[in-house]
């Protein structure tokens, strides 16, 4: 049986209740409006906001007319000015950290161009150690505090730790414990999750209050992965491993992958794949790093180099295939092309759309929607540090606790 809520659990939920409905307001609002779309009192709220306004989650505007009587509305909106979520991602050919404040700013940002493979775990969680320490450096300067932080990895995990990364050759690596150990993410919360599921909740970040409640954003890099959105939170399936699009085959007998099958996608639609297929050199592309990589195919495609095209109608036939069968499992009406295939786009994202119309059964009354992502090759680690202000904003009582012992301790 259910035992009945108590007071302080009471208020920890109406607490959660009215900062979602601020966060999630396209335009700010008044208490009246909260109170309006929550159920709860106007004093009720009122007394909420105070808390939320004193503990640096919520911000005041100037007040507004509402209506030609009465007193003007005080418009509510998120703080930007106290509470932080910190990114970081351990990409195959980079790493990369930035901060976010509650509001949705970019407060700060580093990417590091560097070929992890090869490389032993505990060396590159080092540097990303170092980078998280900048971060929150450069946090504290700003007048921010870091509530926690997100770590993106090319791989599967299983609560923080990361079970495989085919394309790092890391087994069992477990990130959170090895991080903390560091130093520099002393006493903060660390969440590690797949690149591609924090791509998608970058970008739901991007597109707040437009995005599709249910989309697919397919996220390529030297691997190929995907998030999948449903009612506007991810679906991570039983083990939290869904959207490993990159593993599904599309062809019998295709060349052999790093996790040890034929004929993976990655290996035809991966960066690496279509610098082969085109003829240009991995060697470069390797101490380049990722994005420079990215912008040698644009170069190429742009002055018209054949193979190159060649190489790029090839990757995204095969990306549409497989987003085709997927959504003929899953039956959503959006994709968004992220990482490499936002840059791509103008070449990768006619050949998807193309396959996609042709082999959904449903495209003739019900088209899906194929469209290149707003967050591009940032959207991993932005979603990383959403997943802490997202965390924020859905308990907000345990930022207000750990504020309140700060300034406490401050005083004593």
């Amino acid at each position: 049986m259910t035992s009945p809520a108590r007071q302080e659990s009471l208020r920890t939920r109406n607490l959660s209740l009215v900062l979602n409905q601020i966060a999630g307001a396209a335009e700010p609002v008044s208490r009246a409006d909260v109170a309006a779309a929550t159920g709860l009192t106007r004093a009720t709220v009122s007394a909420l906001v105070d808390v939320l306004i004193e503990g640096g989650l919520v911000g005041e505007l100037e007040p507004r007319k509402t209506r030609p009587t009465g007193r003007p509305a005080t418009g509510l909106v998120l703080a930007d000015d106290r509470a932080a979520g910190l990114g970081l991602e351990i990409s195959v050919d980079y790493i990369a950290a930035c901060v976010i404040d509650l509001a949705g700013g970019i407060r700060y940002q580093e990417v590091v161009q560097q070929d992890q493979r090869g490389r032993n775990p505990h060396e590159v969680l080092s540097t990303v150690a170092d980078m998280a320490a900048t971060a929150i450096t450069a946090a504290e300067r700003l007048d921010l505090t870091v509530a926690g932080a997100g770590v993106a990895v090319p791989g599967l995990v299983d609560k923080g730790l990361l079970r495989l990364a085919p394309n790092l050759s890391w087994r069992d690596v477990h990130i959170s414990s090895l991080l903390a150990r560091t130093g520099a993410l002393d006493g903060l919360a660390i969440t590690v999750d797949n690149e591609a599921n924090f791509a998608a909740l970058g970008e739901l970040r991007m597109d707040r209050g437009a995005a599709p409640t249910d989309f697919l954003h397919v996220s390529g890099e030297i691997g190929v992965g995907a998030g999948i959105v449903m009612g506007g939170a991810l679906f991570r399936g039983e083990h939290g491993w869904s959207g490993e699009i990159g593993h599904m085959a599309v062809g019998m007998d295709g060349p052999p992958c790093q996790c040890g099958a034929h004929g993976c996608l990655e290996q035809v639609a991966g960066q690496e794949a279509i610098l082969r297929a085109a003829g240009l050199p991995l060697r470069a592309a390797t101490s380049m790093g990722g994005q420079a990589t990215v912008g040698r195919i644009v170069q190429a495609a742009e002055a018209g180099h054949s193979q190159t095209l060649a190489a790029l109608r090839q990757a995204g036939r095969a990306l549409g295939i497989t987003i085709a069968g997927a959504i003929k499992l899953l039956d959503i009406g959006c994709v968004v092309l992220g990482g490499i295939y936002a840059p791509l786009g103008p070449w990768i994202q006619p050949e998807v759309q193309r396959e996609v119309d042709l082999r959904v059964l449903s495209s003739s009354w019900s088209p899906v929607r194929v469209r290149i992502s707003l967050a591009g090759t940032d959207a991993s680690v932005l979603g990383a540090a959403s997943s802490v202000i997202r965390a924020i904003i859905d308990d907000p009582s345990t930022w207000l606790r750990r504020w309140k012992s700060s300034i406490d301790g401050n005083r004593s």
